[in-house]
């Protein structure tokens, strides 16, 4: 069994424990009506396996909403399926309905995303959320060896090692944020903001996405804490307290280039591509794909698109937007709101634009199958990827790689996390800048093939570059001292 070691070479784990808000399977009820076990999709999973085979590994998290169901056997046939154990912990109605949807979504999510007006600070999920961490915490400690490295996820389980250190475990623990971290200003409007900065200095490695978000948690953390002194470096800094010393870095997730592009050329793909092309005919496509939520900035792109189409008449029949919104949250009032906002908005934009022949807006409120996100990828001549804010936005990054052909342009909101890594190479934006993203949407319609091709070609190779995998690599260095092949390249200093 391979181990993973530190800076000196001494062996220090053989085994990784992954933990986050829910385990990496879809559970279904068949046609015959027994519950059947699919593993969740995406490059996380994907990547977090490869490691998790590797280590005889084990995955914690909430199995979903069940009944009536023998919960400990399909998880041991999940477990031969996948090559590493699942652990589930259990939640009440209650718990998700305060703990998920309440603190996690209805207070960090929003706050998180610079959105604080639409905070609920009720003291009730603050109560919950610490119980729920607790439980995840017990879970852990019952199942995890002293050898174990834990690796947590996300602003649902930030509080997990403080418990922990209560329970007297003292495994390496690793924390990942996949959304962004606010600059102080907004932060400091948490009521509970000193707990959890406590809280997440029990880790032994914090990740962001950005070195914006690092410097954002590090300035908080300076701000709000006394005692923690902050040794700063270029993409891994030192906060040190007078009890331990925490490293903060950057890592950039991403998604399997070699996979995603290989699925991206199959027959089929191109297949419905082609046809997509066919049904508009002599047009530019310009392709939004969003997860219905306030965050990702659909009402404002749908007013740029309008403004595009009010001040450059030549774009009037030669460009059709195909936007793409994937449901989420639809019991919740806001959300409905926003879904009937951006309907609202299609059909008056079509009704003052539509010619023979012609409709601006292709709208579709609908989650797709792979197949056919993948051939939308690759029918579109520009993606139009405007998040308000986003920790990442993996959409970005999968248009780019399944541009084969490297005729497309990127349109990208700068407060995506992305922008950090593809900003050199497609059209960045602000996304409460009407005219500005009106403007950018012209230009890129307007772009040469060469140029089309060199900036696509550039943003493919970046990707190729840092791919899940690398960001996989890149967290667990950093976790044991090791520098990566790509950090020495950079001549990154760890002192």
């Amino acid at each position: 069994m391979s181990r993973l070691k530190d800076q000196n070479g001494s062996s220090t784990i053989d085994r990784l424990v992954i933990v986050s808000n829910r385990l990496p399977i879809v559970l279904m009820r068949g046609d015959l009506g027994q519950w059947q076990v699919q593993p969740s999709s995406g490059g996380l999973v994907t990547a977090l396996t490869a490691v998790l085979r590797g280590r005889g590994g084990l995955w914690l998290g909430w199995p979903g909403p069940l009944e009536d169901v023998d919960l400990n056997e399909l998880l041991i046939v999940a477990s031969q399926s996948l090559g590493y154990m699942l652990k589930p912990v259990s939640l009440t109605k209650e718990e998700i309905d305060q703990y998920y949807f309440g603190f996690s979504n209805e207070i960090m999510w929003p706050l998180f995303h610079d959105l604080q007006s639409r905070c609920n600070f009720d003291p009730a999920y603050w109560n919950m959320y610490q119980a729920v961490n607790r439980k995840f915490a017990q879970v852990i400690a019952d199942n995890a060896r002293t050898s174990d490295y834990l690796w947590v996820q996300d602003y649902h389980l930030m509080l997990v090692a403080k418990e922990l250190r209560r329970m007297g475990v003292e495994n390496k623990l690793g924390f990942f944020l996949h959304i962004p971290f606010p600059p102080p200003d907004i932060y400091i409007k948490l009521p509970w903001r000193a707990q959890i900065l406590e809280a997440m200095l029990q880790y032994d490695l914090v990740g962001f996405q950005t070195p914006r978000d690092r410097n954002n948690f590090i300035h908080c953390v300076e701000a709000m804490l006394k005692g923690p002194r902050v040794d700063a470096r270029r993409r891994v800094s030192g906060i040190i307290t007078p009890t331990r010393e925490i490293v903060v870095g950057s890592f950039p997730i991403s998604i399997d280039f070699k996979d995603f592009a290989r699925r991206a050329a199959s027959y089929m793909v191109a297949k419905k591509a082609r046809e997509l092309r066919e049904a508009v005919p002599n047009c530019q496509i310009i392709l939004g794909v969003d997860r219905l939520d306030y965050s990702k900035g659909i009402p404002e792109k749908l007013r740029a698109f309008r403004n595009a189409l009010e001040r450059f008449e030549e774009l009037r029949g030669e460009i059709v937007l195909l936007q793409i919104v994937v449901p989420s949250r639809e019991d919740i009032a806001e959300y409905r709101a926003l879904r009937a906002e951006i309907e609202s908005l299609v059909g008056e934009i079509n009704g003052e634009f539509t010619q023979p022949g012609w409709i601006p807006i292709h709208y579709m409120f609908r989650s797709l199958e792979q197949t056919d996100l993948l051939a939308y990828y690759r029918a579109a001549d520009v993606a139009l990827i405007t998040p308000l804010k986003d920790g990442m936005n993996l959409v970005a990054k999968e248009y780019c790689v399944a541009n084969i052909d490297r005729n497309g342009v990127l349109i990208l909101s700068e407060f995506a996390g992305a922008a950090t890594q593809l900003r050199r190479n497609s059209l960045l934006v602000n996304p409460y800048d009407i005219e500005g993203v009106a403007y950018a949407i012209h230009r890129a319609y307007d772009m040469s093939p060469g140029e089309r091709q060199m900036r696509m070609q550039r943003l493919r190779q970046s990707i190729a570059k840092r791919d899940i995998f690398w960001w996989v690599d890149s967290f667990l260095q950093a976790a044991f001292g090791v520098l990566t092949d790509n950090e020495r390249q950079h001549g990154v200093q760890r002192r």
